[in-house]
């Protein structure tokens, strides 16, 4: 799998300028087999879910770094609503979500 792709049609930096980036990290991580730990996982979940451009993926600088290996689709019911979050796991969504949680559900 590539580290990313170019999503911005205007002049971003070379890819190679962002290898300082946790984004670029992970997926090279990922990349090579490697397995996320804790803080790795809330990040990403984190990251993932605060973004406006892509629901399984992060940008950067005009890039797009793509989760869609290990990311999944869950519904939380919370305050009487259901609404959809991608994440590593539950325990990454729960670092993220604030208040009582009714219910976490994977959808497959």
């Amino acid at each position: 799998m590539e580290i990313a792709t170019k999503f911005a049609n205007w002049e971003v930096p070379e890819l190679s300028a962002l290898q300082d980036s946790k984004a670029y990290q992970l997926r090279e991580h990922l990349n090579k087999g490697g397995k996320l730990n804790r803080v790795e996982k809330n990040w990403l979940t984190e990251a993932i879910n605060s973004n406006t451009y892509f629901r399984r993926g992060i940008p950067l600088r005009g890039w797009r770094f793509d989760f869609t290996d290990v990311v999944h689709l869950y519904w939380v019911k919370q305050f009487g609503h259901i609404s959809e979050y991608y994440a590593v796991d539950k325990t990454a969504l729960r670092s993220i979500l604030h208040g009582v949680i009714d219910e976490i559900v994977e959808l497959i």
